[in-house]
Formats: structure tokens, sequence, C-alpha cells
């Protein structure tokens, strides 16, 4: 039987602003409410950035601390992730939050191109964000942009730098960087169950437009989605999204077509591999 769908939802990312879709969670209590929004319609995972006043991207450990204090308390068992990612910090600052000691937290284990910049992710950066993440027993999700960077979450696992099974994110969609497509799509997943066995738990992302289409795949394929406004503004080309929840709800649909059960916090937890959390 197909394992449940663990749907996660990244709330606000660090580049799309109120001007683009005002539905945009930008301040810690804006984020907390759409973060609840998305909890009650499915979501069990949040992915989580934090933003200054003046909306552009934070590493600020308070604004980490208050965002975890906020869901913890108005989304009981809701699986905590946070960001690591290089557009809201340089260097370990990219890692200052983590001793907050998320349930998980991002981790890219290797560079590549953004539309305007290289993503840049140096093998020292790498190992010590991996560290912090074992000393605060947070699970690292591998985000993987190429097939290069699902090959070094391997190497990382056989020498007990990442100490569970990796839980690999693919991220298809992003301009200058993997396209969405299905047969690259089909070979990740081949990728991940030759290198982590066939029921190791995976992820995918689709940016912009990307998003409905890597949705589909995952939820078919018997993976796991990530949906939110961080990566997709739109339900479709004439239309804003109203809120996280509304994407996640798209997800749900999804599942329900395929005949896959939503997976709530705790069985999100269990797949995973995750402490059980308040309930």
């Amino acid at each position: 039987m197909t394992a449940p769908c663990i749907i996660c939802v990244a709330i606000t990312g660090s580049l799309p602003r109120k001007e683009n879709n005002p539905a945009v969670p930008i301040t810690v209590s804006e984020q907390i409410e759409s973060t609840h929004e998305a909890f009650e319609a499915g979501a069990a995972i949040v992915h989580a950035h934090v933003r200054n006043d003046d909306e552009t991207p934070s590493s600020d450990p308070d604004k980490f601390a208050a965002l975890k204090e906020g869901i913890e308390k108005h989304c009981p068992g809701m699986i905590i992730q946070f960001s690591t990612g290089g557009r809201s910090g340089a260097g370990k600052t990219r890692g200052g939050m983590l001793s907050l000691a998320p349930d998980m937290a991002s981790l890219s284990v290797g560079s590549n191109n953004f539309p305007n910049r290289v993503y840049e992710n140096p093998p020292d950066l790498v190992d010590w964000l991996a560290s912090e993440m074992r000393s605060y027993q947070i699970k690292p999700e591998i985000e993987a942009f190429d097939l290069s960077h699902i090959l070094k979450a391997a190497q990382m696992h056989a020498a007990g730098q990442i100490t569970d099974t990796p839980y690999v994110q693919f991220v298809m969609g992003v301009k200058n960087a993997m396209p969405a497509d299905k047969a690259v799509f089909d070979f990740y997943v081949e990728t991940v169950k030759r290198l982590f066995g066939a029921d190791a738990p995976w992820c995918a992302a689709g940016i912009g437009a990307n998003q409905s289409v890597l949705n589909e795949w995952s939820v078919a394929a018997g993976g796991h989605a990530r949906t939110g406004l961080e990566d997709n503004i739109r339900l479709d080309k004439d239309r804003l999204a109203p809120s996280n929840a509304a994407l996640v709800r798209r997800v749900v649909a999804l599942c329900e077509q395929n005949g896959r059960n939503v997976a709530d916090a705790a069985t999100a937890r269990r797949i995973l591999g995750l402490r059980q959390g308040a309930q």
C-alpha cells in the first residue's frame, strides 16, 4: 500500500513580496497565522524563512525563535524546518538559528546556478552546517538542485556526516539549474531508491508554474510534496494564490485523486524518523 503523502508548506522564502502577492506572510505574526491555516488544510511540515520589516531576508535567530514558539503553540506537533539557504545570510550566519533545535533544517550540499547568480555552498560550510545539525539532533532535508547533490548526500551518509537515511528533496524549475524534466525526475527517484533503499522517503519541489507539475509527479510516484508561496504565488496564470492553505488544498486534492492519504504530523514524524512533538 502506498504510504501517506507528507505535505510541506514553504510559507515565505526570501524573494516574494507583498507587491507580488499580498498573501505572502512577512511578519512573524503573519507567518504563524498562515502556517496555522496551512496546517489545518493538511500540511505536516513548515519550511520557514524570516524577514526584516522592509521584507528583505533575515537570519535573525530571535525572529526564528519567535516563529518557532508561535508554531509550536498554534500547530501542535507540526514539523518545523528552518532554512539555511544562502539568500538570508553569508557563511555561518546561515546556521545561526540551528541552536534553537528545530525538527529539521534544509541542507544544500553543493553549488549551482540561480537566475542571476551562483548559489554557493562550499564544502567547508556544508560540513559545518551538517555538524551543527548533528549536534542539535536536527534532521537535514537535502535540497538537490542537481544529480550530484544526491550522490554527495550518499557520500556524507557513508562518512557519518548525515546519521539517518537522507531525506532528499528534488528542486526543479529554477532558471539556469535543473528544469522540470520527467525523465530526470524518474532517474532521481531511481537513484534515491538505489542509494538509500526502496522505502527511503523523498520529496520534490517545483518553482513557479512547475509547482503543480512536480506536485502531480510526486504524488503519483509515491513521494512527498512541497508547496507554498515561497516557490509559487499563483493558483494558475490568471489567479494569484489567496493563501498558503489554498496551495496545500490543491495537493490534498491530488492525493485524493491518486488514492493516497495525507499524512498528519504524527504520521509524518514516524515516516521521517523524528521524535514525536507535543500534541
